[in-house]
Formats: C-alpha cells, sequence, structure tokens
C-alpha cells in the first residue's frame, strides 16, 4: 500500500511543470543509467554491447502525446531511419512505438487514422528487414484503438512481424487478451506504469500481481508467444516453475527487462539458458519514460536526489 500512495504522488509530482522543467535541467545525466542515448547510433552501441552478453534488445524512440501531424510525420520518419540503421549495422530490427508520437487519433489526409498510417509504414519496412514492430500500450483511452490497429496489422503482416503490450493493472486486460487467442499474437505483458482511476485500474499491488500470472498463464496455456516484462524475481521464479509443470518450451517466451536495470539478474538469466531481452530507450524526449521509472519504488527517487546533490 504504501509503494502504491509513493507511487501516485509520485507521478502527480512529476507532472508539475516545474518539476519537469526542473529534472529536465538538471537530471539528463542521471537519466543516462536508463536510456542508450540521444541518437541510433549510440543506441546501436549499446546493442552490440548487450549482444556480447547474449542478451537480446526492443529499441524504443522516445516521445509521446504529440498534438499535430508534423511532429507525427517527424517520429515516424526518426524510427524509419532507426530501422535502416540497424540493418546497415547488420542487427536485425526490433522496436517498440508509441502511437501517440505517431498521430494516433488524428486524421491522416487520407482520411485514416494518423497513428495506424505511420505504424504500418514502420511495420512494412520492418518486415523488409525481416524485423519485427512492437505496439505500446499507453494510457486506458487508447487501448481500444491500439488493439483495433493491432488487429489490422497483423492480419496484414502476420504475428512474426507485429506484436502489442497488455498492461495486467487494467480491469479489463484478462478479457482483451482472449478476444486476440485468434491471431495467436505474440504479446508483451506489462504490470502498467501509468497513473489510472481506480474505476478502469486496480490500485492494490497484490491484485496486479494475481492478475499478472494469470495473464502470462492464459497467454502460455494458449499456445501464444509470451514477452514476461517485470523485474518481480518472484514472479519470475514462477513463471519458470510453470512451464516445467506444464511442458512448455523455453522458445515459447522470454524475459524483458529494462536497460540499466538489473543486470545481474539479466545476466543470471541468460546464464541459466533463458531468452532474455532488453527494453533500450533512447533519443531526446526523455522525461515522461524517467519519470515513470521515479515511480517505480521510492529508492529510484533518493538516487535522483543523491546524484542531484552529489552524494
Amino acid at each position: 500500500m504504501i509503494n502504491q500512495i509513493y507511487r501516485k504522488v509520485a507521478l502527480q509530482v512529476a507532472g508539475m511543470p516545474l518539476v519537469e522543467q526542473f529534472i529536465s535541467n538538471q537530471g539528463k545525466g542521471l537519466a543516462a543509467r536508463y536510456i542508450a542515448g540521444d541518437d541510433v547510433q549510440q543506441a546501436i552501441v549499446a546493442i552490440q554491447k548487450l549482444q556480447q552478453r547474449g542478451i537480446w534488445h526492443n529499441l524504443d524512440l522516445l516521445g509521446e502525446f504529440v498534438d499535430d501531424a508534423q511532429s507525427a510525420n517527424q517520429n515516424a520518419q526518426s524510427i524509419l531511419d532507426a530501422l535502416d540503421a540497424l540493418h546497415e549495422a547488420g542487427i536485425k530490427p526490433y522496436n517498440s512505438v508509441k502511437m501517440s508520437a505517431l498521430g494516433q487519433g488524428q486524421n491522416a489526409p487520407d482520411v485514416e487514422d494518423l497513428g495506424y498510417v505511420n505504424t504500418r509504414r514502420i511495420v512494412e519496412r520492418a518486415k523488409q528487414y525481416s524485423g519485427f514492430v512492437n505496439l505500446d500500450m499507453e494510457d486506458h483511452t487508447r487501448v481500444d484503438s491500439t488493439l483495433q490497429i493491432f488487429r489490422r496489422l497483423v492480419e496484414e503482416f502476420g504475428n512474426q512481424h507485429v506484436g502489442t503490450v497488455l498492461q495486467a493493472y487494467l480491469h479489463r486486460t484478462e478479457a482483451d487478451r482472449a478476444s486476440l487467442d485468434d491471431l495467436k499474437p505474440n504479446i508483451r505483458i506489462v504490470k502498467g506504469a501509468y497513473l489510472e482511476p481506480a474505476t478502469v485500474a486496480m490500485q492494490d499491488k497484490a491484485e496486479i500481481d494475481a492478475a499478472y500470472r494469470r495473464l502470462v498463464y492464459a497467454h502460455l496455456k494458449a499456445g501464444n508467444y509470451t514477452n514476461v516484462a517485470t523485474h518481480d524475481h518472484n514472479i519470475m521464479y514462477d513463471v519458470q516453475q510453470f512451464v516445467v509443470s506444464h511442458g512448455i518450451s523455453r522458445d515459447a517466451f522470454e524475459f524483458q527487462l529494462l536497460y540499466g536495470v538489473r543486470e545481474n539478474l539479466q545476466d543470471e538469466l541468460v546464464g541459466d539458458g533463458y531468452r532474455v531481452r532488453s527494453y533500450i530507450p533512447f533519443g531526446t524526449e526523455w522525461y515522461g519514460y524517467y519519470s515513470r521509472r521515479i515511480a517505480e519504488k521510492p529508492a529510484n527517487a533518493l538516487f535522483v536526489l543523491r546524484g542531484m546533490v552529489g552524494g
């Protein structure tokens, strides 16, 4: 309960303009712990270092919630350029995109949703390189749109080139997961990092953890590729026991962890023979992502404060 209260307060504080301005000016050096650099070439270096440790990548250009077509199209072009750069570096692309940064909810010239138009361009380019694009899930107001776009893209490009995310803390998510089974979808399952009201999202950690386990187990039992995206070692252990007891291959799932977080655990999982992928953000629009990392637990906030005062 204390952690939940802390998280709510931290996200509310992070949304204040003065706080955002202060941390944006003072905290970039500290954010480097979680972010692979300002540009794709720096991100490629980070990916190559991870590859040497046997860890796969999930690259994400930072930025979200743009409200004009020009910015949305610029973001889409930046992601297309990143796909090209990965291919040129001999790296098979695996990228996450936030459709709110690509014009989701805006009309394109052909009256299509601009987020769909731009995301389709990105998936098409990734397919050319035998790559994969993961559609991030954002706040609850975008779930229906995201799932509709996801279905269209899977039906056109196949589940080997596009996946999406489901958030365990939303009350609706178990039904959403079941509704996608006909696609045999590649799903990244997370607990949820946005500040959501109790009417749409669970607020109790134990309840969220239980929902998370149910989602992972159901997705695995349905024969769908499952991305177990958590740093919770208790959940990781339970998943490891579940797949053994149900005869599920290690090729049916992977653990996904955040870049710069619990790196020793990532190495341990690789050493134990599990597939591990690191979620690697890059770019200059880092504040929203960073503030959610701070809100995850009080220790992260203390790390920031110590860094700002030179402690």
